[in-house]
């Protein structure tokens, strides 16, 4: 469909589009009968007045010719995927991606044959989304092929043609809608989109976890999210992706906790409120996303007695701090949290919270050489000795004054060497 059918203009302005690296590879591309536009994210972001991150660019010229003006200006060129017309460009330390202009051959899921070309409308027409089809020229002026500007403006998310094929094309599309809508969108997914998401829903279990991981780790944090999530479990899609029961109230509570601390939004936390009771529930979505060991750890932890917060008084979280490190105390404090149903607004849940902003576990103070002037041994003893030594200083309240330290370890020298017979 033409740009003059759609009977939408939008003109564009910034700094990024006129200075800076973006700007001087329009510059290079530009020139010598070859066009080049800013394409995808950067247009939609730019429109929504969100923040353009990265800016993708698309040309006429062909990879070969967009390298020889690089080398020739003495820009950095990586062939990050030459085979597909895509070379990275990198000024100032900035990368910038340009991609060569494509359109279908033969289409048969993500091995698609193509062919270089130079008609924007139909490079736009092999792209997902509506508003992630427009295309930015350098004087400001958005084209539009396929009705991404009146999307833009109802803030509704669409596939561009038939929905089907453009799931076919690539099954990951299923979960790359309901988060584009989840960041993009409002009120009900596209009915469309959303049969056939539903219809193509098998091919979930076709795509490997590290694709999967990468979309959630996005769609959790995005500002809809937690209305994309019903909608996915509705459609009976997020099973197929989490392998396990998803608790949306929790979600919602985790994303409200962390507006009321003042926290930005964490992948890693609010997929242990999306998904994890127990620690079981975090090896099995560790084994379907493939999580790294590290955030494996983290909802594992959250998942460990997280219900042990609850009632506590600040005596008991401040020993529950020195165990477990501010970072992870305060992470299963926000599940318990999260999940703490009609209780969520009683205020001592945020003082709990918010306990590591007040206080920081001190270093155990008492040292082997305590116990070893007092007459114990080097030996296994003296680490039995230094954990009990250390549980009776919890049970203290953290003393550091040297009287006190004293005592502790006078007491309980003597209570192991009653315990023991020695």
């Amino acid at each position: 469909m033409s740009e003059s059918s759609r009977g939408s203009a939008a003109v564009i302005a910034g700094a990024w589009l006129t200075s800076g690296p973006a700007a001087r590879v329009l510059a290079l591309l530009n020139t010598e009968g070859e066009e080049a536009r800013v394409v995808g994210g950067a247009v939609r972001n730019a429109l929504l007045n969100l923040p353009v991150g990265e800016i993708d660019i698309a040309t006429t010229a062909l990879p070969e010719e967009v390298v020889r003006r690089a080398r020739v200006a003495r820009i950095k060129c990586v062939p990050t995927g030459l085979e597909h017309g895509t070379v990275t460009l990198v000024i100032e330390g900035t990368p910038v991606e340009v991609t060569t202009l494509r359109e279908d051959i033969e289409t048969f899921g993500r091995k698609a044959k193509v062919a270089f070309g130079r008609d924007w409308a139909r490079d736009a027409e092999r792209r997902d989304f509506t508003i992630n089809g427009l295309s930015l020229s350098t004087d400001g002026t958005v084209h539009d092929y396929v009705g991404g500007l009146p999307d833009i403006a109802a803030r509704r998310v669409r596939f561009i043609g038939d929905p089907a094929r453009r799931i076919g094309e690539d099954f990951l599309r299923i979960l790359r809608f309901f988060r584009i809508h989840a960041a993009y969108g409002e009120g009900e997914p596209d009915q469309a989109a959303r049969d056939a998401c539903i219809a193509a829903r098998d091919g979930l279990d076709l795509l490997s976890a590290e694709r999967l991981r990468m979309e959630m780790l996005k769609l959790v944090v995005a500002r809809g999210a937690a209305d994309a999530l019903v909608a996915m479990d509705d459609a009976g899609l997020l099973g197929r992706i989490t392998a396990g029961v998803s608790y949306h109230g929790p979600f919602a509570g985790m994303v409200e906790a962390e507006r009321m601390l003042g926290f930005a939004a964490d992948p890693i936390r609010r997929l242990g409120a999306l998904t994890v009771a127990t620690p079981e529930d975090a090896k099995r979505l560790s084994t379907r996303l493939r999580l790294s060991n590290a955030e494996t750890k983290r909802l594992d932890s959250m998942g460990h007695r997280w219900w042990r917060m609850r009632g506590m008084d600040e005596e008991v979280a401040r020993r529950r701090v020195y165990r477990l490190g501010a970072d992870r105390y305060t992470e299963r404090v926000m599940l318990a949290w999260a999940r703490s149903g009609q209780d969520f607004s009683a205020p001592r849940w945020r003082d709990l919270a918010t306990l590591t902003r007040r206080w920081s576990a001190p270093v155990f103070p008492l040292k082997a050489a305590d116990f070893i002037a007092r007459g114990l041994k080097e030996g296994p003893a003296l680490g039995h000795v230094l954990t009990l030594a250390e549980d009776a200083w919890l049970a203290a309240n953290f003393p550091l004054d040297a009287a006190s330290l004293a005592t502790i370890a006078d007491q309980t020298l003597q209570r192991f060497r009653h315990d023991h017979r020695l």
